[in-house]
Order: structure tokens, then sequence, then C-alpha cells
């Protein structure tokens, strides 16, 4: 295991960001389908059966704080993620084990914690 030493100097807040606003199950949910594929919004909320405000909310977020970005192809948006430093902490999350099932399943929304 990597150690990070203590730095006085090192803000972490572009790591706090990420964590804060990975924080929520739903933005958590959004970013881990998003690694692997290219999602317009409708697929996002068929998929995660939520309402398409809710979604868009979301996504809106995601994108202010630079953990993904859309790609306009006539009328849609295809969002996939463009934060390095978010791929890694989801990946991290829900790594596989050895025999390749995964260590923990994705949060659902309402589950309490």
């Amino acid at each position: 295991m990597d150690e990070i030493p203590f730095d006085k100097n090192e803000s972490y807040a572009r790591e706090a960001e990420i964590l804060k606003v990975l924080g929520h199950p739903i933005r958590l949910k959004i970013v881990a389908g998003l690694i692997s594929q290219t999602c317009n919004v409708k697929k996002i909320w068929e998929c995660l059966q939520l309402p398409q405000a809710t979604v868009s909310q979301h996504l809106a977020l995601l994108k202010n704080k630079g953990i993904i970005e859309g790609r306009r192809d006539g009328v849609e948006v295809f969002y996939h993620v463009i934060s390095d430093e978010a791929r890694r902490v989801v990946l991290a999350l829900f790594r596989t084990s050895p025999c390749g099932k995964p260590y923990a399943d994705p949060p659902t929304p309402g589950d309490p914690a």
C-alpha cells in the first residue's frame, strides 16, 4: 500500500470535492455506469428508474464539477466520464475479487446506509 505523508502544504481540495460529489448514491451510480459506456439522459433515467428531471439535475452537477462531459449528437447529448480521479475512486470502490465477483454492490437510492 502506498504511503501518503501528512503534508501541511497540500490542500486536497479537488480530491475532497470529488468525494463530496460522489457521496450521493444517484451520482455514484451515474458515474459508475458512465465509466464503461456512453449514455444519453433517457437511457440513464430508464436504467435507474428515476424521473428525467432528477437525472438531469445530477448530470448538471457532475458536469459542472468536471467529472463528466456531454457530446452532442443531433438533438441528443451523450455523457461520459472525463475525470481520472473520479474514475479511480469508483473503480476502487467496486473492484472485483480474484474470483470475479464484486466486493460490494453499488448503493441503491433510498437504502439506509
